[in-house]
């Protein structure tokens, strides 16, 4: 089964540089709105299985564009199982400004996860946010399906793609956090193991029109 993974586009408070979390829902850009066409475009001829996306406004908004594009398109299934990271007290704050104050934490959010302690924010743990992607993605174990569109937010999505490669906690930030608007694919045939496929990828906005080589 292919997995395919799709952050969000970029909101109000991604420019603005705040946490958003499961708590803030920030509205998207309307020039993210095109990109989020551009890679509906991109994926047009991939035929879903199912496509399920956070609850979350900014995310319903992505996977909705993505569908309009899609020549087979589904009904979208919302769940609270592909909310953002519940980040308690940080949600809508500064990163910055959070930065200054907390500069360990703030590193190891970004660097080391291993290190990040949710509970002195009152958010989740590690294990707490990526738990519900994992329980989500193998309840399709035993499903008939070659292909599922997940359309979720940047910190859960980037530990919970790590932690089903089998990243420990303080690697799971290695490559990075994922790109508004970014394809990550990921394969399994057992869904013990996971192997990765394409990585953050945005590389359809960079190609002109006639020379997409589109997704199936």
């Amino acid at each position: 089964m292919r997995l395919y993974f799709v952050r969000h586009g970029k909101t109000e408070w991604n420019v603005e540089g705040r946490f958003q979390g499961a708590g803030g829902d920030s509205p998207l850009l309307e020039e993210s709105k095109q990109d989020l066409k551009e890679l509906g475009h991109y994926l047009a001829d991939t035929d879903f299985d199912c496509v399920f996306s956070s609850d979350l406004t900014r995310a319903r908004k992505t996977a909705q564009l993505i569908m309009e594009e899609n020549h087979f398109p589904k009904q979208l299934i919302y769940t609270e199982a592909l909310r953002e990271w519940q980040l308690g007290n940080l949600e809508g704050q500064k990163i910055d400004i959070m930065s200054s104050i907390y500069p360990k934490q703030m590193d190891a959010f970004r660097n080391n996860l291993a290190l990040f302690k949710g509970n002195q924010f009152n958010a989740e743990t590690v294990y707490q946010t990526t738990k519900r992607v994992l329980d989500l993605v193998q309840c399709l174990k035993n499903k008939p399906f070659e292909k599922v569109l997940f359309v979720g937010h940047g910190a859960n999505l980037t530990a919970s793609i790590k932690t089903l490669l089998g990243f420990p906690p303080a690697q799971l930030r290695l490559d990075g956090g994922l790109t508004n608007a970014s394809l990550t694919i990921v394969e399994t045939e057992d869904f013990k193991h996971f192997n990765l496929i394409t990585w953050n990828d945005t590389s359809y906005l960079d190609v002109p029109e006639d020379q997409v080589v589109y997704i199936r």
